[in-house]
């Protein structure tokens, strides 16, 4: 999965105070730090980020977008809630997508983005799961998805990717503490970033399939044993 505001690591330079609004909301709303179905206050957003309030409603406004939070007239904005049915729409989406961005950066992939995924591929390789906070696990996560989907060159194939993996990523916070096998998870990722690495499109669209169902496979079954 991929967390981007975690994950992001800003090489373009400075960004705007909507942007930095919208990543620190997003990362509360992620990690659910904002619960969901809570009110999304951007008076006290703004006083707890120590930025305007005009940068907070710009966000709130993209993070709508992004269905993470939805606004009521005369109510105000809420966290969207998670639903278990939302689990089996994501992942028949991601199923499909996932694979078509690890087969194109196997084929498309630059020298300078190969070689930002073999980091990646030595953070996950050297990767404490046990000792790892939730924000060190979903932060090294979205460094593997986030290197791919770049790495694919694709921006917008990278945006509805980012998109459901975010919605992914708040049901993988709902039982991240019951998941078995954390470790797998986090170090399956080195066969994929191998294959696209090395340029293997079928290799690497048939991990990153499975990689897919193993997450739905893993978090459902967390879900019905709670």
């Amino acid at each position: 999965m991929v967390f981007e505001a975690l994950a992001a690591v800003d090489a373009a330079g400075p960004r705007s105070l909507a942007e930095v609004a919208y990543e620190r909301i997003r990362d509360r709303l992620l990690t659910l730090d904002i619960k969901p179905g809570d009110l999304v206050n951007d008076d006290v957003l703004a006083r707890d980020l120590g930025i305007g309030r005009t940068p907070v409603r710009e966000a709130l406004k993209r993070l709508e977008l992004d269905r993470l939070v939805i606004s009521y007239p005369r109510r105000g904005t809420f966290a969207t809630r998670v639903e278990v049915t939302d689990l089996a729409f994501i992942s028949e989406i991601r199923a499909q997508l996932e694979p078509l961005a690890a087969a194109r950066a196997a084929r498309v992939a630059t020298p300078a983005a190969r070689e930002n995924l073999r980091s990646v591929m030595r953070a996950v390789e050297s990767f404490e799961v046990d000792g790892a906070s939730v924000v060190e696990t979903l932060r090294l996560d979205a460094r593997v998805h986030q290197g791919i989907y770049a790495a694919a060159a694709n921006p917008h194939l990278e945006d509805v990717l980012i998109r459901y993996d975010n919605l992914a990523t708040r049901i993988w916070c709902m039982v991240l503490d019951r998941l078995p096998d954390l470790s797998r998870h986090v170090h399956e990722h080195l066969d994929l970033l191998g294959a696209v690495i090395d340029g293997d499109e079928a290799r690497a669209a048939e991990l990153a399939r499975l990689h897919v169902d193993g997450f739905e496979k893993a978090v459902r079954s967390a879900l019905f044993a709670a």
